[in-house]
C-alpha cells in the first residue's frame, strides 16, 4: 500500500510536469522567448519555496548533499533545455520518443547501481511504454519530416538528463525535509539556467507585464508541483519503478494540449495513452503481488 502512495506521488509529478509543455506554448504565442520563460519558471519557482521556509522543520545539511540536490536541479533544467533545443531541430512527434527513451535509460540506471538484471515486469513495462510513446506523441500519422542529426542528439541527451534526474531525486539528500530539499534542487535548476541563459534570466523574471502569470504557472506546474512530489515519492521507490510511473508525463501532456491549447487527440494517441498507463500498472500490480506472498509465508 505504502509503495501506491508514494507511486501516487509520482505519478503527480509526472503529469504536472507535462502540463508544462502547453503553457509554455501559451508564452511563446504571447511572444515571449524561451530564455524570459525558463528564468521566470525557476526564479518564480524559487521564490515560492523560500517564502515558507521559516515556517518548515529543517535540518543540517553537509556540502556533499547541497551539492548533490544542486546537481539534481540542474539537470531537471538542463533536460528543458536539450529537449527546446531538439524540438527546435525536429518535429515534436520525434522529439518527444527521443525524450522519453528515459524509461528504458533509468530502468538502465538502476540495473547498473544495484548491479542486477531488471524483473520481468519492468522489462515488459519498458517495451508497452516504448511502443505507446510512439502512438501518443502521433509519430505514426505525422507524414514526411526532416530530421536534423544534432536534434537527435539533443534529444537523446534530454533522455538522459531526465533519467538522472529521476534517479538522483531518489539518491540526493536522503533524510533531508522534503521542502528544504526541493529549495536546494530548485535553486540548482535557476543556477544552470543562468548559465546558459545570462542576465536574461533577471530581467526576464521580474516582468510584469504579462510574463508573470507564464512564469507562476511554470513555477508551480514545472519546478514546486514535480520537484516537492518527486522529492516525497523517489526516495520511497528504487529508481526503475520512479522512471516507469514518471512516463505519465506524455499523457498529461496530450490531455493538456486538447483541454488548453484544442488540440484534437487521434485514435492512435489514444491507444497510446492507454498502452503507457497499462505499462505504468504491471509494476505496481507486480509489487503488490510479491509483497502479498512475503506475508503470507
Amino acid at each position: 500500500m505504502a509503495n501506491l502512495k508514494y507511486s501516487l506521488f509520482i505519478f503527480l509529478g509526472a503529469c504536472s510536469y507535462g502540463i508544462l509543455a502547453s503553457i509554455v506554448k501559451l508564452g511563446l504565442q504571447a511572444g515571449h522567448s524561451v530564455p524570459e520563460l525558463t528564468g521566470s519558471q525557476y526564479l518564480i519557482g524559487l521564490l515560492l519555496l523560500l517564502l515558507s521556509f521559516p515556517f518548515i522543520k529543517r535540518t543540517k545539511i553537509t556540502f556533499k548533499q547541497a551539492a548533490a540536490l544542486l546537481l539534481t536541479g540542474a539537470s531537471l533544467s538542463l533536460t528543458g533545455i536539450l529537449y527546446g533545443m531538439s524540438l527546435d531541430r525536429n518535429p515534436a512527434s520525434i522529439a518527444v520518443v527521443l525524450l522519453f527513451q528515459f524509461t528504458w535509460i533509468g530502468i538502465l540506471f538502476e540495473a547498473l547501481y544495484e548491479r542486477k538484471m531488471p524483473g520481468k515486469a519492468k522489462i515488459i513495462s519498458s517495451i508497452m511504454l516504448i511502443i505507446g510513446t510512439v502512438f501518443a506523441s502521433n509519430l505514426i500519422n505525422s507524414g514526411s519530416y526532416t530530421i536534423q542529426a544534432d536534434g537527435l542528439i539533443y534529444g537523446l541527451l534530454s533522455a538522459v538528463t531526465f533519467a538522472v534526474f529521476i534517479f538522483a531525486s531518489g539518491k540526493a539528500g536522503k533524510g533531508i525535509p522534503t521542502i528544504q530539499r526541493s529549495i536546494f534542487i530548485t535553486f540548482g535548476g535557476l543556477l544552470l539556467v543562468a548559465a546558459v541563459s545570462g542576465p536574461v534570466i533577471i530581467s526576464g523574471g521580474i516582468q510584469l507585464g504579462g510574463l508573470w502569470k507564464f512564469g507562476l504557472l511554470m513555477a508551480l506546474f514545472g519546478a514546486i508541483f514535480p520537484i516537492v512530489f518527486f522529492a516525497i515519492g523517489s526516495p520511497h521507490l528504487d529508481s526503475g519503478l520512479a522512471t516507469i510511473v514518471g512516463s505519465a508525463e506524455l499523457p498529461a501532456a496530450v490531455a493538456a494540449a486538447m483541454l488548453i491549447l484544442g488540440e484534437r487527440i487521434s485514435e492512435a494517441q489514444t491507444f497510446g495513452i492507454v498502452l503507457i498507463l497499462i505499462g505504468i500498472s504491471i509494476p505496481q500490480f507486480s509489487f503488490k503481488k510479491s509483497a502479498k506472498n512475503r506475508y503470507s509465508t
